[in-house]
């Protein structure tokens, strides 16, 4: 097995928000990061790239340019040697062990399922870029299913399971993509689509303050999209979702995006976890127990002195504030993770979104503006803000696209002619 140092003494596992940050922010110091991608997803902008409104490419940033300074090791964590201070990769040119000084463990969260019958099977997920471009695929394939079929309610019923953020701005983004879509579907405009949205809390977007939250409620409502809360899914088959209030809704589409859990990796890397998965560490974001290793994001749970009776919840936002301790921790004098959350904000579709910010709060075209501009400063490297301004500038001149590309990725084989 070949064996290399970290880059810098720092080995950074997992290239997702909140290890892609420390490593930038490590800078001349370098350092070897290890990832399943070469690039860092901006998650608050996969519905929009979802619906079509950004070109996929653009939501997210190559690490290479993002981490200039950085060794980027495409590839799988499958061991770690606590005593020898080695983590042992499968890498896309073999097994690699990789030795460090410091290790900063930011593997990120993957959904989290329940024991819901037919859900593993006809579910789909919304988790990643793949995630947004098969689910945008597939809603424009049940529009030409209907076209078809219009007599088939399944056909243009899509259910979206959690409440969230990524629930709420996904179905918000692709319901405005498929009525825009009926321009080039006339014989589908008087075909009735049902478009759901279901979770098991009383109330939708729970971590928005409340007035902001009716907004939203009565913003989709009034859109024609059902809200069922305070209920949960009880089964799914493919072509009808069964709810627990007795609810039955034909769908052929279910997208689940009831929460996320700790990567479950962790579990093997032989660092404290606490009951959900989570990596315990210190105020200054050290693993519990150990000097050299460091944890932070989604897989971490962090305890802010700013906040002291949570934990961070799983926002960039948060990620980005506890790289930035994080890596002054590493270079200089240790000192405690204290962040206050300065807003939230949220699209629902075409020029309307919600935002909260300091002393104000802001619904409509005004909040819609609001997030779009956080989101644009929030994302790294000049050359991807000015790609999603063009992309942004051009949704607003010209029509969605409907164009359905399930074929990519799967080529055809030389020969085949079929």
């Amino acid at each position: 097995m070949e064996r290399r140092e970290a880059r810098g003494g720092t080995l950074v596992l997992g290239g997702g928000f909140a290890g892609s940050y420390v490593a930038r922010l490590l800078k001349r110091r370098g350092a070897t990061v290890v990832s399943l991608e070469n690039f860092m997803l901006y998650t608050p902008l996969l519905p929009e790239a979802a619906s079509g409104t950004l070109e996929p490419r653009h939501v997210v940033v190559p690490l290479r340019e993002m981490c200039p300074h950085a060794e980027l090791v495409l590839g799988r964590v499958t061991g770690h040697d606590r005593e020898h201070r080695t983590v042992v990769v499968e890498s896309l040119a073999g097994e690699l062990e990789i030795g460090y000084e410091q290790l900063v463990v930011a593997l990120g969260a993957t959904t989290r399922t329940l024991p819901v019958p037919g859900l593993l099977e006809h579910g789909v997920g919304f988790k990643d870029l793949a995630d947004a471009i098969a689910l945008r695929n597939r809603v424009l394939l049940q529009l030409e299913r209907a076209s078809i079929h219009p007599d088939d309610a399944s056909e243009l019923g899509f259910v979206f399971v959690g409440a969230g953020y990524a629930g709420v701005e996904a179905l918000a983004e692709l319901n405005d993509m498929a009525h825009a879509a009926l321009r080039s579907y006339p014989g589908l405009r008087s075909v009735p689509q049902r478009w759901v949205l279901v979770d098991a809390a009383p109330k939708i977007l729970p971590e928005i303050p409340r007035r902001l939250g009716e907004y939203a409620f009565r913003r989709l409502s009034r859109r024609g999209i059902e809200i069922h809360i305070s209920t949960t899914l009880e089964s799914y088959d493919g072509r009808e979702a069964a709810l627990a209030n007795g609810t039955r809704i034909p769908a052929r589409t279910l997208v689940w995006t009831a929460g996320v859990r700790a990567n479950p990796l962790l579990a093997e890397l032989g660092l404290p976890l606490d009951d959900r998965g989570r990596v315990l560490v210190d105020e200054a974001l050290r693993v519990e127990g150990a000097d050299d290793m460091w944890a932070l994001g989604d897989c971490a749970a962090v305890r802010n002195r700013k906040t002291p009776d949570v934990v961070d919840p799983p926002a960039c936002q948060h990620a980005l504030r506890q790289a930035r301790r994080l890596t002054k921790n590493l270079t200089g004098d240790t000192k405690p993770y204290g962040y206050r959350m300065l807003g939230q904000v949220a699209t629902l579709g075409r020029f309307k979104g919600i935002a909260e910010i300091p002393g104000l709060h802001l619904w409509g075209f005004p909040g819609w503006f609001v997030t779009r501009t956080y989101h644009l400063y929030q994302l790294p490297l000049l050359s991807r803000k000015l790609r999603v301004v063009v992309d942004w500038t051009v949704a607003l001149f010209f029509r969605r696209d409907v164009v359905e590309l399930s074929m990519l990725g799967h080529p055809r084989k030389l020969g085949d002619d079929g």
